[in-house]
């Protein structure tokens, strides 16, 4: 049995779909019994509440772990609650249920260090600075599920898996804040547009999840107490396939554009103005948010390609294609 924590996001939900399609029982804890793919066992509660938690993973083998709070928010409290206190208490609850395995969602961001990164592997240590709260816990959230599955007096087995921009079908964050900015004449090309990018289809995340967990078959297996980048393996220039989506939307293409150094100073004195005046929401821009649409920064998927036999089985072609129908 597995239990798909977040089964009404983008990722869990895939992950349930793609674990039903092979004959798999799956349970999901959310928030809400919405938009869930009929044969779904369904537990209502989220990551503060213990005793749902609890209740969920009562005879569960494998846990996926997928909800998080993503935002570039300059407020610490959300991301701790969600992010960090979530993650605690998802391990206290597979403990006590006696879970034999947990697949943790992380994300590549958590080794983004605002400088180009191409080709990094997961050798790449975390930031000694971090400029965004939600890589800064993702990356003590993966710590401790990592910290779990190295200790040799926990039984539970567990990995992470570091997912970059995941795209597709039923995305209701990335593509449709893109389009939202481009319609609202908010949209600049930041830096030079030459910069590289990893991008992921849904299914291929997915995929990448439960094969991670097929692979996760004892204390000895690779697969424990290892991080993993995830991506369709191919980079993408970040300028030109912003583009593309554009054009597919009836949209006209970015034409203003702003530097890199002009982008990042921006963000600095956005964020200095948020934090002074407690203001609410998301900056239009921020430092990170700079870095990340200006710098390449792309991943070798080769360690997840030898240790659980990753390969996007969804192309770069096929999935734009979908997207585009989507």
């Amino acid at each position: 049995m597995n239990l798909v924590i977040g089964g009404t996001g983008f990722l869990g939900r895939e992950i349930i779909c793609q674990l039903l399609e092979r004959g798999q029982k799956v349970r999901t804890l959310c928030r809400r019994n919405e938009d869930l793919p009929p044969g779904a066992e369904v537990v209502i509660g989220d990551l503060a509440d213990s005793e749902s938690l609890e209740h969920a993973c009562q005879g569960i083998e494998t846990v996926y772990h997928t909800a998080a709070f993503p935002s570039i928010s300059l407020y610490w409290e959300p991301f701790f609650d969600v992010n960090i206190v979530g993650t605690t208490n998802v391990l206290s609850a597979c403990k006590a249920a006696g879970v034999r395995k947990l697949i943790y969602t992380s994300s590549a961001s958590v080794i983004f260090d605002c400088k180009a990164q191409p080709g990094v592997d997961e050798t790449t240590p975390y930031p000694r600075d971090w400029l965004a709260y939600y890589p800064q816990s993702k990356a003590i959230a993966e710590q401790l599920v990592l910290g779990t599955a190295n200790s040799k007096n926990d039984p539970l087995l567990a990995c992470s898996i570091r997912p970059h921009l995941i795209i597709g079908k039923r995305d209701r964050h990335l593509i449709p804040r893109l389009i939202q900015r481009a319609e609202s004449g908010r949209l600049f090309r930041v830096g030079n547009g030459k910069n590289l990018i990893d991008i992921i289809f849904v299914e291929n995340a997915a995929l990448g999840h439960i094969q991670a967990a097929e692979a996760l078959t004892s204390k000895e297996s690779p697969v424990n107490g290892n991080a993993y980048f995830l991506s369709q393996g191919e980079p993408v220039n970040c300028w030109e396939w912003i583009d593309e989506v554009l054009t597919m939307k009836g949209l006209p293409k970015v034409k203003r554009s702003i530097s890199f150094s002009a982008a990042w100073a921006l963000g600095l004195a956005l964020e200095g103005w948020y934090t002074c005046f407690r203001l609410r929401g998301e900056p239009m821009m921020t430092r990170f948010l700079a870095a990340e649409l200006a710098v390449t920064h792309y991943l070798s998927i080769a360690k997840a390609q030898r240790d659980f036999g990753y390969a996007p089985v969804v192309s770069m072609e096929e999935g734009m294609r979908r997207l585009a129908n989507s």
